[in-house]
């Protein structure tokens, strides 16, 4: 990894936050190995006195439980403090990726679907937590572990510690392959499962027509074979389950085996192999030991190869570009409420939507944009809203760049309202604040009173205070609660895009009524689908991304 490197950082930082965290995982670690070590140790001396016909002492037998017991325990706080830290140190890395996302220039989400952020911010992060929860810090303790038991091994028998090293890198090859194969199968498994998955609703939306062409037999027979698919890959994961287990019992009876029989032998092999009684029951527990930390070691490398590509997307997500912040600026007394000076604007290089357009729109004027689709309205507002920057050019609110107005006085300047609603977690009065504490809920129940929907927000089992939930609002209702939620703060400028696009008739004229209140006063600029009439402000027709009024 590199030094700057931001899952690097975070655990540096989780180390100087949390140093009870980082101290008491360090011990817990050793803990673990060290008492790991002896309870063999304690067991060879009980069978010698006992084969040397001396009872064996309760104090020894004490010693063997208690070590056995603090042993478990340190494993234990091992674990939990590896997954404790783990935790932290995706904390930290989500936190600073939500930072992120509010300093991003809006183009990033122009490029990216709402699913890629969601891996980014969840499957990513859950690899890094992997990365030390299962990674980084389990290959060290096992790999202290498995050198700990061969350098014990070593003292008490050199020809075993000579085999076990031997065999050691044969038996993590065999654990490798076969976490490859069991890894490469789950995949299998979970791919087919998906297709699974989603041909059940594919089949389901497309039913009439599977009817009318008679392909019932034919959409069964895939469905059949993405099932057959992922009952290969469980069989083949199961098989090696199975298979795994009996091969290291066997390598280590044979081990053992070997052991007794060239200790047997006498002579160079005496020296080489001999042992006591106790010796031999404590290498026997040893060599059982060592292939724990193999097979442990093998899917940490694993996990850490996973991770590899989760730190380097979430290295890149880090890196992306953010947004130019302008210093704040005074407005200009007298200049316009909005206004465009000679913008040129895309949103691909060579494709751009705004050419040379200018556009003034006078304080407590109305004016409504129309023009073929493509034509720029709606870049239109998302350069006033500063969201985007002009190639050439510049987007004003009254006579400062709209990219220099500071986020506290924004919802205070203007208020915007989309063509669909976008609903926010909480209650039907969180819909109208947004959260925001300068919004009295006396102020939020006025705005939904000017668009006429008190009544009715009223008339819910909780009232303003219902959570707000799909189904609860009708699409003009919804609307109007968008329109409140624009006016709440008193902004001196609405910006309207297509807002009764998707509306009937009826509900057109409800809501263009509650528009003319809200408008009241303010500076409005509309975007046309039905939105303006005659004799209601004036309107600017735009036309190959240049305005003409």
């Amino acid at each position: 990894m590199r030094r700057n490197d931001p899952v690097l950082r975070a655990a540096a930082d989780t180390l100087r936050a949390r140093p009870l965290l980082s101290g008491g995982l360090i011990c817990a670690i050793a803990g673990a190995v060290v008492l790991g070590l002896l309870p063999p140790l304690v067991l060879e001396g009980l069978v010698n006195d006992l084969a040397a016909g001396s009872p064996a002492g309760r104090g020894r037998v004490a010693l063997y439980v208690a070590l056995l017991v603090l042993a478990g325990a340190c494993e234990a706080a091992k674990e939990s403090l590896i997954i404790a830290f783990g935790q932290q140190v995706t904390h930290r890395l989500r936190s600073a990726m939500c930072a992120k996302l509010s300093r991003l220039e809006a183009s990033y989400f122009d490029r990216n679907e709402p699913g890629f952020l969601t891996a980014r911010l969840v499957g990513d992060v859950d690899t890094v937590e992997v990365l030390f929860t299962g990674g980084v810090v389990g290959l060290i303790a096992d790999a202290c572990s498995l050198v700990g038991i061969l350098a014990v091994v070593f003292t008490r028998s050199v020809g075993l510690g000579v085999l076990l090293v031997v065999c050691a890198p044969l038996l993590f090859a065999l654990t490798r392959r076969v976490q490859r194969r069991t890894l490469q199968a789950q995949l299998r498994h979970r791919q087919a499962v998906a297709r699974a998955n989603q041909h059940i609703p594919d089949t389901l939306q497309n039913i009439r027509t599977i009817r009318a062409l008679g392909k019932e037999t034919y959409m069964e027979n895939r469905y059949g074979v993405f099932l057959e698919e992922s009952c290969r890959a469980v069989e083949e994961t199961n098989f090696c389950d199975a298979v795994y287990s009996p091969i290291v019992v066997t390598v280590s009876t044979w081990l053992v085996a070997v052991m007794m029989v060239l200790s047997a032998r006498g002579g160079a092999f005496q020296s080489l192999f001999g042992m006591s009684v106790g010796t031999a029951v404590a290498v026997i527990a040893y060599v059982g030991k060592v292939f724990e930390p193999l097979e442990s070691i093998g899917m940490e490398i694993q996990n850490i190869q996973a991770a590899a590509a989760g730190i380097r997307r979430i290295r890149d997500f880090l890196g992306e570009g953010e947004r130019t912040e302008l210093p704040a600026v005074q407005e200009v007394p007298g200049a316009p409420a909005a206004e465009l000076r000679g913008v040129d604007f895309g949103y691909e290089p060579d494709r751009p939507v705004l050419k040379g357009a200018s556009l003034a729109v006078q304080t407590g004027e109305t004016v409504t944009l129309a023009g073929r689709t493509g034509a720029g309205k709606s870049t239109v507002m998302k350069l006033l809203l500063g969201l985007y920057a002009p190639r050439r050019g510049r987007a004003l609110l009254n006579g400062r760049d709209a990219r220099a107005v500071p986020e506290g006085e924004k919802r205070a300047l203007w208020g915007y309202v989309e063509q669909s609603f976008r609903p926010v977690p909480g209650t039907v009065l969180d819909q109208v604040t947004l959260g925001d504490e300068r919004i009295s809920p006396q102020a939020a129940r006025q705005a939904l009173e000017l668009v006429g929907l008190r009544d009715t927000v009223d008339a819910l089992e909780q009232g303003a205070d219902t959570p707000f939930r799909p189904g609860l609002f009708s699409q003009g209702q919804l609307q109007l609660l968008s329109i409140a939620r624009a006016v709440a703060a008193q902004p001196r400028l609405l910006l309207l895009d297509e807002i009764t696009a998707h509306l009937d008739a009826a509900t057109e004229e409800t809501v263009l009524h509650a528009l003319r209140c809200a408008g009241k006063g303010r500076t409005v600029l509309s975007i046309s689908h039905r939105l303006y009439r005659p004799g209601e402000g004036r309107l600017v027709q735009l036309d190959h991304g240049c305005p003409e009024t």
